[in-house]
């Protein structure tokens, strides 16, 4: 996520997993194991920090292919051109796009990066929260909705190049592979597995005040905490509106809910791995997340 700076738990076993939920696994059909799987892969060393137009990158763009044709979502592949911020040169993007078609034509685009800040003097920045763990919460929402036919078409969108300039988004959002009048939504993730107040944000609805009614009715865990804010122009740096890939679409006039989680102390340092996310907070936030994409898609107009 591209905000300014500032400044272990345990894999358990299934049985465990099932318990963090306030939703029994019976009622899913993605596995808190795969969810927690996704982010300790695209978090390794063996990824070299996923930037862009580099092997690391290329192993996490193959990785989620492999998982997006798993799912079932038949992936396409969208490449475009940014310039790198680090060498100014001319790069290739590749956003990474899978379709549930729904009972409408009518679309919510669910989106997370994939991409990250690769290596600083030799040592290695993984990314786990950010953003790791918004692309496995999209995998899991993939997982669910392929075996529930959500009302609207849905789209999953890997975005690459946030870290450069929201560059993936904005690739998309100009030339979308569908009709830009048919995408009513923006559903997006950007670091939600870390907080040490186990709370994470909903933010958007200053500027779609519609939206927070829908959200209030979401349905909470125990010792979970889901605030709406950071997104007023007054709020300065703490205003989130243009700092990830939501903002392409609020500029698009495109309206949005992004979820997130405050600066934390590893935010674009090398302590940002998978060891470091806070799992039983971590798997309620996909959760709730879910919960939110549902109550949106039953709400928005057809």
């Amino acid at each position: 996520m591209n905000r300014f700076f500032r400044l272990p738990t345990l894999v358990l076993g299934c049985f465990g997993l099932c318990a963090l939920s306030f939703t029994s696994c019976a009622q899913k059909t993605y596995t808190p194991q795969q969810v927690l799987k996704d982010v300790e892969i695209l978090a390794a060393d063996s990824m070299g920090g996923r930037l862009p137009n580099t092997p690391g990158h290329a192993k996490a763009q193959q990785y989620l292919l492999q998982r997006f044709k798993k799912i079932g979502l038949n992936p396409i592949l969208q490449p475009f051109q940014f310039t790198a911020r680090a060498t100014k040169e001319q790069v290739t993007g590749t956003n990474i796009i899978g379709t549930i078609a729904g009972k409408s034509e009518k679309v919510i685009v669910i989106t997370a990066h994939y991409d990250h800040v690769g290596t600083r003097n030799g040592k290695i920045f993984n990314g786990a929260d950010d953003d790791a763990s918004g692309i496995g919460a999209m995998l899991a929402l993939a997982t669910y909705f392929q075996k529930h036919q959500p009302q609207h078409t849905l789209y999953f969108v890997a975005f690459d190049a946030e870290e450069q300039g929201l560059s993936g988004s904005k690739a998309f959002v100009e030339k979308p592979p569908i009709a830009k009048e048919n995408i009513l939504f923006n559903v997006n993730m950007d670091m939600v597995s870390i907080s040490a107040k186990n709370e994470l944000y909903a933010s958007g609805t200053y500027h779609y005040p519609w939206v927070k009614p829908i959200i209030e009715k979401v349905a909470l865990p125990e010792q979970f905490k889901l605030s709406f804010g950071h997104d007023r122009p007054e709020q300065g740096h703490d205003d989130w509106t243009q700092q990830s890939d939501h903002g392409s679409f609020h500029k698009a006039k495109i309206p949005y809910l992004y979820f997130g989680v405050e600066d934390h102390p590893h935010y674009h340092q090398e302590t940002d791995e998978f060891k470091n996310i806070h799992q039983t907070f971590y798997l309620k936030a996909v959760e709730i997340i879910l919960r939110a994409v549902q109550a949106l898609d039953k709400q928005l107009p057809l």
